[in-house]
């Protein structure tokens, strides 16, 4: 009989994870169960959704699977009996499995202030693509909105509603946006921006209760007046989803505890993505849980029977309509005493929106924070991914340019850029895999991204991979000029 591989979870982990499975072939059946009533879908585009910019169609997640894989969404599982190896879900049915995989995710964390419980109708989570369409049905016909929570998420919830012409307000209890990424000279500019954008932002000040009736909703905040609004969204963080793994008895400690090969205490049993704790660090990002996704298939078709998860250090990127934000690494000024000097350069003008901020260490970066407009933003990430060293015109890096030149480093074109250059972070896609595909067929950028998913993920690099389409299109003599002309559309 063959081997059963039951994954729970049909959100961009478990779904990533069966086409990983499948793409390795083998005798094995591999069973999905999602707990949502839809298809898997691209939770970064979410914020594009809200935004109008596209339609639902466009966020969901078209994954390669063969006959092999099963797939039932609305099937809740509710329980996992590890002595007889089964799952059980909400309508009483039990699967059997070889190995399990959890791909259970997070869920919005709903803050316990007074009015919240149960939640009213005007007060809706920003996490799934039901809470967007909720969120969108509540936006019709309204003015006002509030949102509760200046992170990443919130920011890109509010730039996403402020497109539809609504009045948004950001509410944030700490003293600047995006804390865990920025420091607060970034977020007083990022803020000076959103301003711009029709998004004002109350900082500084907490939330204590919620009052909600039939025609809006107002939150109290401490030492402040009321805000009064006609629909709150709440983007106040994330809480991974360990029930399920609780209770089946795995080690949970914020997450729920794997090691490098993503098995949990239950060797028979596998967790990935927002749910998984690896050595004492949680994801919340499609780029390390896709690479699980890998690891993991690769061990159970024995692929690569000896592979690890190495997580790679993480890039936050915001890229919205007028905004343009990366961050990355230390960024929080500590430093160690007994260690090697840092460099700290950092370029503020916040009446153009721009912001820059470098931390170097033995002529490697160690953090950086780039808001605006910056043409080295490629290159510092490159620079930041590779641990390469930075060149020694610091102003280069800084502004994107020296004093009138033309902008330093392997981004300024892809010529110039190395085959190992990262171009995709999400899917960990190079230059070179892109150029090779190009040779291989692929005449545009969109069957670029079909071939190697570079840009299927968060979006940030699409305009980097239409470039690099353009780009070959130039260098190959062989393309005609209708497929020029495709590329140049494309991108």
């Amino acid at each position: 009989m063959s081997e059963h591989i039951v994954v729970v979870g049909y959100g961009m982990a478990g779904a990533r994870l069966a086409a990983e499975l499948h793409a390795r072939g083998g005798d094995r059946r591999i069973t999905v169960l999602g707990a949502e009533p839809h298809r898997a879908y691209n939770r970064i585009m979410l914020s594009t959704l809200l935004a109008g910019r596209i339609g639902e169609p466009d966020v969901e997640l078209v994954e390669a699977i063969g006959p092999e894989v099963g797939v039932r969404t609305g099937a809740a599982v509710t329980a996992v009996d590890r002595a007889t190896r089964e799952v059980v879900t909400d309508d009483g049915e039990r699967h059997g499995y070889d190995h399990l995989v959890l791909a259970t995710g997070s869920r919005a964390v709903v803050p316990p202030l007074p009015g919240l419980a149960p939640l009213p109708e005007r007060v809706v989570p920003f996490r799934t693509l039901g809470d967007c369409r909720r969120i969108l049905a509540a936006a019709e016909g309204a003015r006002r909105v509030i949102v509760l929570g200046g992170g990443l998420l919130g920011l890109e919830a509010a730039r996403g509603l402020a497109a539809r012409g609504l009045d948004v307000t950001v509410v944030h209890p700490v003293g600047h946006l995006m804390e865990r990424q920025l420091d607060p000279p970034a977020g007083a500019v990022l803020a000076g921006t959103l301003a711009g954008l029709g998004v004002r932002s109350r900082l500084g000040v907490p939330a204590t209760a919620v009052s909600a009736g039939a025609t809006g909703v107002r939150l109290h905040l401490a030492d402040a007046e009321p805000l009064d609004a006609d629909l709150l969204v709440l983007c106040c963080g994330v809480r991974p989803d360990t029930a399920l793994a609780a209770a089946a008895g795995l080690a949970v400690e914020r997450g729920v505890v794997v090691d490098d090969r993503l098995r949990t205490s239950d060797r028979r049993i596998s967790a990935i993505g927002d749910c998984a704790q690896h050595d004492g660090t949680l994801t919340g990002l499609v780029a390390p849980a896709w690479a699980q996704a890998r690891v993991v298939a690769d061990v159970l078709t024995g692929a690569d029977p000896l592979a690890r998860y190495r997580p790679r250090p993480a890039v936050t990127r915001l890229k919205a309509a007028g905004i343009d934000l990366a961050a990355m690494g230390d960024v929080d000024g500590t430093r160690d005493p007994d260690g090697p000097p840092v460099e700290e350069l950092t370029f503020a003008d916040p009446a153009r929106g721009t912001y820059a901020r470098l931390r170097i260490r033995d002529e490697r970066l160690t953090g950086a924070i780039l808001l605006g407009d910056n043409p080295a933003v490629g290159t510092v990430v490159q620079l930041f991914d590779r641990g390469a060293p930075v060149p020694a015109d610091r102003r280069s890096l800084l502004l994107g340019r020296a004093f009138g030149e033309a902008p330093a480093g392997p981004a300024a074109s892809p010529a110039l850029m190395p085959d190992a250059a990262t171009v995709c972070r999400c899917n960990d896609v190079s230059k070179g895999a892109l150029v090779a595909c190009w040779r291989a067929g692929a005449r545009t950028a969109a069957e670029l991204s079909v071939a190697t998913r570079a840009a299927t993920g968060c979006g940030s690099c699409r305009d980097a991979v239409a470039g690099i389409a353009a780009w070959l299109a130039e260098a190959d003599p062989s393309t005609t000029d209708e497929v020029r002309e495709t590329v140049e559309v494309a991108s």
